[in-house]
């Protein structure tokens, strides 16, 4: 214990850099999941969870991370109440039964010193499947509002609804959705 305690304390006296975990907790009112699909062949259906929660861990110099969200599927919004209510029963979302979603990732890649992408396991409808988030943009900076440093970005990916066991309307209502991600964190 004490050669641990000196050898720490020796390397902080000699200035070298000592790899930093961080850990953000997601700021709910910059954080969504947002989703697209298309209808009848015509047009985009889109619509978004507006409660997700989570933490996400960062080590930007050693270039690793790790990310735990948790979306919940009753606070779908599609603007439509009988849409989101549709999408929260059996045939979709099924949110009695599968009340939470969740996304576990520890894949973390960084390009340029900023996250590129984001590979891991998302379970839904008690289902897991892997799935990689690729950044759009990443960024960290001081929020001056809430005094603390922020990170976030946006991210995307496409599932295959069917791989959960969404399979309703199938070949009509498309299997493929786009899932886009609007995620920023907080230092704790």
């Amino acid at each position: 214990m004490k050669k641990t305690l000196l050898a720490a304390a020796f390397l902080a006296a000699s200035g070298l850099a000592v790899a930093q975990e961080t850990v953000y907790d997601v700021e709910p009112t910059h954080s969504f999941v947002h989703f697209e699909v298309l209808h009848s062949q015509t047009s985009t259906n889109r619509g978004r969870f507006d409660t997700v929660e989570g933490t996400v861990m960062l080590d930007r110099q050693a270039r690793k991370g790790k990310v735990d969200i948790v979306v919940h599927p009753a606070s779908v919004n599609t603007g439509i109440e009988s849409y989101n209510d549709h999408l929260r029963n059996a045939d979709f979302l099924d949110v009695k039964v599968h009340p939470t979603a969740k996304f576990v990732g520890d894949d973390v890649v960084f390009e340029d010193g900023r996250v590129k992408s984001v590979s891991g396991n998302l379970t839904l409808l008690g289902k897991t499947q892997p799935v990689t988030l690729n950044a759009l943009r990443f960024n960290c900076y001081d929020n001056p509002r809430a005094k603390k440093e922020a990170c976030g970005g946006d991210f995307e990916t496409t599932l295959t609804r069917s791989d959960f066991g969404m399979k309703f309307g199938l070949p009509g209502i498309p299997d493929s959705v786009r899932i886009l991600i609007q995620i920023e964190a907080l230092k704790r």
